[in-house]
């Protein structure tokens, strides 16, 4: 970790430092606090997460949110609806929008938040529901975990259900699948996503052993390695949302604690290459394989940046990556 104190001396000093004079305010608060070492009474830091919901991304985001606290057009009229409510069409829809917004930094400190936190409670995860998130797929449920933990919904009893359901549907050989009864896939990636926003003194001893199996699962294919090689997984993206890439393996097990492990070196090999002269990263794409399409036109992404050009939210998560592969070693 670069610290002020310690300006010039760090290899990605002068990176670090520019992310934090970003006009973005998310991408400086964790610059500030993950790269610069600064705590959260640092008045540049209380700054950066005041202006999160107010400028730049989030704000953007927020501006469209309808006053119920979704992003559809109107509540559900029938139980079709219902079913499909917050989660289609894909990448415009609630859930996510809130998993973007909570990478982002917000939490249910903002009205705005608790009431998209209710929408998914309301619709998603009663019992009630034509359709709750209990015994769906490891994506979606992986995702909603992480997004209301961030938001600060972990001790909620809707929230350690989902956590229970992912503990359930981890396979014999430690990974996940959306696939019924098919083994472990890297491409399954979050329900430890789910699992590293938990810090880590505050999770379960059943947790701490589902990571424990989960990140020997994605270590010993070394993140990229599962099957013949495909190309996608080598392309930096986000949002995030379901798929995966080397970032994306990194990021993850970095957070859960494995940034020493010497089988993280290929993946980091593979970011290093990808760093251009001026010391940041690009966005090679908005996701990585070709989008769906729905209804015969092709699905619209969300994107917070332009593909191929330099990004600053890869270039915060690469270097967040290697700031804790070194606090590690």
């Amino acid at each position: 970790m670069t610290t002020d104190r310690g300006r010039g001396s760090h290899p990605d000093a002068e990176s670090h430092l520019r992310l934090a004079r970003s006009p973005q305010p998310s991408v400086r608060y964790f610059a500030l606090t993950e790269l610069l070492g600064r705590g959260e009474d640092d008045p540049e830091v209380r700054s950066a997460r005041r202006q999160i919901p107010r400028t730049g991304w989030a704000a953007d985001l927020l501006a469209t949110q309808k006053a119920d606290g979704f992003w559809e057009a109107h509540t559900p009229r029938t139980v079709r609806e219902w079913v499909n409510f917050l989660r289609f069409p894909p990448f415009r829809s609630t859930i996510w929008q809130g998993t973007v917004l909570a990478d982002l930094g917000l939490t249910s400190a903002d009205p705005r938040i608790r009431k998209l936190a209710e929408c998914v409670f309301r619709y998603n995860l009663a019992l009630s529901s034509p359709l709750n998130l209990y015994t769906e797929e490891v994506c979606i449920v992986g995702n909603v975990a992480r997004m209301l933990i961030r938001f600060g919904y972990r001790d909620d009893r809707r929230v350690r259900k989902l956590l229970d359901w992912m503990l359930e549907d981890q396979r014999e050989d430690g990974g996940w699948n959306c696939a019924a009864g098919a083994p472990g896939t890297l491409d399954a990636w979050e329900a430890l996503s789910a699992f590293a926003a938990i810090p880590k003194p505050q999770r379960s001893a059943k947790v701490d052993r589902a990571v424990a199996r989960g990140a020997e699962f994605f270590l010993a294919r070394k993140l990229v390695h599962e099957g013949p090689p495909y190309a996608p997984w080598l392309r930096l993206h986000y949002p995030t949302h379901y798929y995966y890439d080397v970032l994306v393996g990194l990021d993850v097990l970095t957070q859960l604690g494995y940034g020493g492990d010497r089988r993280l070196g290929p993946a980091l090999e593979v970011l290093a290459k990808k760093r251009r002269r001026d010391g940041r990263w690009a966005l090679d794409r908005i996701h990585p394989d070709e989008l769906p399409r729905g209804g015969g036109r092709t699905v619209r992404p969300l994107a917070l940046e332009r593909a191929g050009a330099p990004s600053e939210w890869i270039t915060l998560t690469a270097l967040r990556v290697r700031a804790r592969v070194e606090r590690a070693s």
